[in-house]
């Protein structure tokens, strides 16, 4: 019988076992995926998991988010895609599989309806390098991004789908009435959480845990959360390509190494707090 979640363990970002789940060891496979990996490495750790997958997944490094499409593949049911991430990882760039273009793979998919992005606190929304991501999708309504505005300047807070401090509430509210008991995938990025909610291999972005509670409680209310997953704890990088760490190291800040229990202290908490609502 398989587990209705499980956590697959790509990296070791999960020391100690949260909620007793059942572990899935993938870590020959974690340096081969890390940030990107080509096609074929993708469709054959596809072919070896699939049938080990369960509908809710903990995994590792928000390096591994481009695994989201795989999760994503397997739902049968018509979707709207919902992710928290500090980042829109909609980037239409090669390489085709990496953490930073999985939403254009997920589109791919013809059972997903829409992809809505929420949190975005980074660069990649705004011009010029907006021109990197999806926008032809964003124009269509089948991708939505809601980055914050707060510190941009007032015309930027025109910018479709943008989203302030104030009022992000009220807009979220708008965006799960509209889904209309639709069936939902939930994937969340820990980087979409401040700094001191989370510690990651990312920027921190501007949630606050007590944010997404409301928005998964939210989502539970007016949804289906049919299958879903948490990423984006810290893992040491390691890498099998050195072109793959060359990209890798390139696109990552440059932050200081975290303090080990700190960091296990400081996700485990915020697991706790998230997981159940994702899951239950």
């Amino acid at each position: 019988m398989i587990a209705r979640a499980l956590h697959l363990n790509l990296d070791d970002a999960w020391r100690d076992q949260p909620f007793g789940l059942p572990v899935v060891d993938a870590r020959e496979w974690g340096p081969q995926l890390r940030f990107s990996a080509p096609p074929r490495l993708i469709d054959q750790f596809y072919r070896e998991f699939q049938s080990r997958l369960a509908p809710f997944l903990l995994y590792g490094s928000g390096d591994f988010h481009h695994l989201s499409a795989l999760w994503i593949r397997r739902v049968a049911q018509p979707l709207i895609v919902v992710s928290f991430d500090n980042h829109p990882d909609w980037d239409i760039r090669p390489p085709k599989w990496c953490c930073g273009g999985w939403i254009n793979r997920a589109l791919e998919l013809p059972h997903v309806q829409c992809v809505s992005v929420w949190g975005c606190g980074n660069f990649e929304c705004w011009w010029p390098r907006q021109l990197f991501g999806n926008r032809r999708a964003e124009r269509a309504g089948r991708l939505e991004v809601h980055p914050w505005a707060d510190q941009r300047p007032m015309k930027d807070r025109q910018r479709r789908g943008a989203i302030l401090r104030e009022n992000w509430r009220e807009h979220f509210e708008g965006f799960v009435r509209n889904l209309d008991r639709a069936n939902v995938y939930v994937t969340v990025d820990l980087d979409c959480l401040a700094a001191g909610e989370t510690v990651t291999n990312w920027e921190s972005g501007r949630f606050t845990v007590v944010d997404l509670e409301w928005a998964l409680t939210k989502l539970r209310e007016s949804c289906r959360i049919v299958a879903g997953d948490i990423c984006g704890a810290f893992s040491r990088p390691v890498y099998a390509r050195w072109k793959q760490r060359f990209a890798s190291e390139m696109d990552h800040p440059k932050l200081p190494r975290p303090d080990p229990e700190e960091t296990q202290e400081i996700n485990h908490s915020t697991l706790q707090k998230l997981w159940p609502l994702l899951t239950e």
